[in-house]
């Protein structure tokens, strides 16, 4: 009995020991998040909260509804809203650690297993914004953990707690599906086969179809137009050559170049190594989804949440190693490895937290290096402009007047800003937005956000009336070329029509 209870304050330690880790790594974000502000993507998310619903052109409706309880919760709040963000990742963290100890690690498996997750670029920078991408990781993360548990116990009812993250998952990104792929070919090329003689596995099946069923019916009832968003999306990108560095890329951004060899060996135990045949399965679920996305050319950071599973089993397997050498040479080996991990953060921090000053030259290698920080300028300045404008109107325009944005972004941005102002809601023909219409009556007199010349076009008069600018000078890709504000009149065909032609995926 003494061992006993000996045993299970040891364990209790080894958690509180990565719960203390996880809590300093949201305390990291908390203090760094507020530096610049909203994300393009974070406004989205925030206009479509507006409007909750079982689908979304983008996404489906997960990330919305959590926008939207952080909206009652912290209001209009930049840490707020990323402090879901931030949990989503600490979580991740702290199952990556308890993988590890599934798995046969001591302490120092977990602490690696859980800092190798950490320090990986794509999940550093996750909890630095309030996207999909964030919540999606941990799905993959939380499903590898019940899958480990499930070859560890040989306990067959694991399948209902896969099934329902499945379902989760599915409701936040539709990219789940590769990694369910991946659990398929894990049961049918391993000893899990076994599994599919019994109920649970299949129970597994039809509770993620359940979870599952709103969305698709939403889709349905949309004609499945979130795969339209998808497919433009996509060639979008490969125009751009995001996937040609797919594979280099698994080193460098989905995972930190430090910590390659421990996932490349958690991935040889798992796959080759005699102690790591209970985990094949696990191999089968980093493989094939690495092979489906790249024949499908997806984008370089999309398998990163395969990699927390494969950097707890190399942890594991390590600690085993270090487990046989002296006292002596063990510590030393702990004390390098922890001493790598700290460079692994210090060298990825910089680039990937919003702390460098806005427009220096930090700023701009970092905004370089990752592509996001740019977003997060010109909003609060487009949503004064539009009321400066608004202002300067007759009385006669004011009072049939609306706001049309280039992309969900800029609607996010007047609704949050905006309002201060007593703006109007803005309407735009961008995704979720274009299916919410224009309004009954349509407004006679626009202010035009974010879209070329070419606008001027569709109406009777469109004059200059102002520009978005930041005081940084700060170019924001999200925007482009497109900073003229115009104040448009008179469509010259009906709004059905011009709807179609101002239909967008963004």
């Amino acid at each position: 009995m003494k061992d006993f209870w000996l045993k299970k304050r040891i364990v209790s330690s080894d958690l509180a020991v990565l719960v203390l880790l996880a809590l300093g790594r949201i305390l990291l974000h908390v203090f760094t998040n507020s530096q610049y502000g909203f994300h393009r993507d974070e406004l989205l998310a925030i206009d479509d909260s507006r409007f909750l619903a079982w689908g979304y052109v983008v996404y489906p409706p997960l990330t919305p509804f959590l926008a939207r309880i952080s909206l009652i919760l912290f209001g209009p709040s930049l840490v707020g809203l990323r402090l879901f963000a931030d949990v989503a990742q600490a979580a991740a963290m702290v199952l990556t650690g308890l993988m590890a100890r599934e798995m046969g690690g001591g302490r120092f498996a977990q602490i690696v297993a859980a800092l190798s997750a950490f320090v990986a670029p794509d999940s550093y920078a996750s909890g630095t914004m309030f996207q999909y991408v964030s919540f999606d990781y941990l799905w993959w993360v939380l499903i590898a953990y019940f899958t480990v548990r499930l070859l560890r116990s040989d306990d067959a009812r694991w399948w209902i707690a896969i099934g329902a993250t499945v379902g989760l998952g599915a409701l936040t990104k539709y990219t789940i599906a590769f990694f369910v792929a991946g659990i398929l070919c894990g049961v049918l090329f391993t000893s899990a086969r076994r599994f599919l003689r019994g109920p649970w596995f299949w129970g597994s099946v039809l509770l993620a179809a359940l979870i599952c069923l709103p969305n698709f019916l939403w889709e349905f009832h949309h004609n499945f137009i979130s795969l339209d968003f998808l497919k433009h999306i996509h060639a979008r990108d490969v125009g751009h050559g995001e996937a040609h560095f797919f594979l280099r890329d698994q080193f460098w951004v989905a995972t930190n170049i430090i910590t390659v060899p421990i996932w490349i060996g958690g991935l040889y135990f798992c796959l080759v190594a005699p102690g790591g045949k209970r985990y094949r399965m696990i191999a089968w679920m980093y493989l094939a989804p690495l092979l489906l996305f790249l024949l499908a050319r997806g984008r370089q950071y999309y398998l990163a949440p395969a990699y927390p599973m494969l950097l707890a089993a190399g942890s594991a397997w390590g600690d085993q190693w270090v487990k046989t050498l002296s006292a002596d040479r063990a510590r030393l080996v702990r004390r390098r490895t922890y001493r790598a991990l700290a460079v692994a953060a210090v060298l990825v921090g910089p680039v990937v937290l919003p702390i460098a000053p806005a427009g220096s030259s930090w700023w701009k290698f970092a905004d370089k290096a990752n592509g996001n920080f740019n977003e997060e300028f010109d909003w609060p300045e487009m949503a004064e402009a539009a009321a400066q404008i608004r202002d300067s109107l007759p009385a006669a325009d004011r009072s049939h007047l609306g706001i049309l944005t280039g992309d969900s972004g800029g609607t996010g941005a007047i609704a949050i800003f905006g309002a201060r102002y007593g703006l109007p809601a803005a309407i735009s023909g961008s995704d979720s937005d274009w299916l919410r219409g224009y309004g009954n009556p349509p407004p006679s007199t626009l202010i035009v956000i974010g879209f070329p010349k070419i606008i001027v076009g569709a109406f009777d008069s469109c004059e200059v009336a102002g520009h978005v600018t930041n005081r940084y000078g700060i170019e924001n890709s999200a925007i482009g070329d497109y900073t003229t504000i115009w104040v448009c009149r008179n469509l010259r065909e009906p709004w059905p029509e011009f709807w179609l032609q101002v239909h967008s995926f963004g």
